[in-house]
């Protein structure tokens, strides 16, 4: 029998990997989730043919994972009136919140709880979802193959050593998906400047940054390597990769990540505090 899956919060995020679950073979009749917009929870029993239940006691009570996916702001008054059912069988908790601590999850949830914190990112929506997972040491094995199970249903996984990694998580990956958009966004609007229409500069903008990052996944030569490779001595790409570096591009990269990072741990001593 598969191990039972509880989502507090039916959201985007917990919507997404509930369909990857179930793409993946993971039984809807082992999946339960419990939002306060019931209509919400209507379409998911209505699509996926998964257990949806009022009373999020109640629903956590049977559960081998309780997936936490509610905004940071109402974690502690979700999370408290869960701790009496969570301590009697000790479920793993997996939260996908930004910026709350699992010292803070646990104290809320009645203390010695197995706590893994999830930090996915946005195209998980779409199964291309990169995700930095980081475990507690009352975390079995078992919990943690689990939690594995669940983040990889919408893209990678990748565990990291300390809870201090998740913030860097956060700056790479979690917030990654804007860079690229940026860095789309002024592709296409340089492409017009330059005379392209606006629908074939999205297009072809589009397509070189999926091929690129195709090409960066598949093949065994790092960024760099790449990056030489497609850049003949004199060339166009040289030209242009000259203005990039005469703008000192990594050092930028660099402290936009680095102020990401800072901002994640502010706002988790911020909800820690609260």
């Amino acid at each position: 029998m598969a191990q039972h899956i509880c989502f507090i919060g039916a959201g985007n995020m917990a919507t997404s990997l509930i369909g990857g679950l179930i793409a993946n073979g993971h039984s809807a009749s082992s999946i339960t989730a419990c939002d306060p917009n019931e209509q919400q929870c209507l379409t998911l029993a209505d699509k996926y043919g998964i257990n949806t239940v009022a009373d999020n006691a109640e629903a956590v009570s049977t559960a081998d994972a309780v997936v936490l996916a509610v905004k940071p702001q109402i974690m502690q008054m979700v999370c408290e009136p869960l701790a009496a059912s969570l301590q009697e069988h000790k479920p793993v908790i997996i939260s996908v919140a930004a910026g709350v601590r699992c010292d803070d999850l646990d104290t809320w949830l009645g203390g010695s709880q197995a706590i893994v914190r999830c930090m996915p990112n946005t195209p998980a929506l779409y199964g291309f979802g990169a995700a930095g997972l980081f475990a507690t040491r009352s975390v079995s094995p078992s919990q943690q193959a689990l939690s594995t199970h669940i983040a990889e249903s919408v893209g990678i996984v990748e565990w990291v050593q300390s809870e201090a990694q998740i913030d860097a998580v956060t700056a790479l990956s979690g917030s990654g998906p804007a860079y690229g958009f940026l860095l789309l966004e002024a592709m296409q609007a340089a492409a017009v400047t330059l005379g392209l229409p606006e629908q074939t500069a999205r297009t072809l903008a589009t397509q070189t940054l999926l091929g690129a990052a195709v090409m960066a996944r598949d093949d065994p030569r790092d960024a760099g390597t790449l990056r030489q490779a497609v850049t003949s001595k004199g060339g166009t790409t040289a030209a242009a990769l000259t203005v990039f570096e005469r703008a000192d591009f990594h050092a930028l990269v660099a402290d936009a990540m680095q102020a990401a990072c800072t901002r994640a741990d502010e706002l988790a001593k911020a909800t820690g505090d609260a």
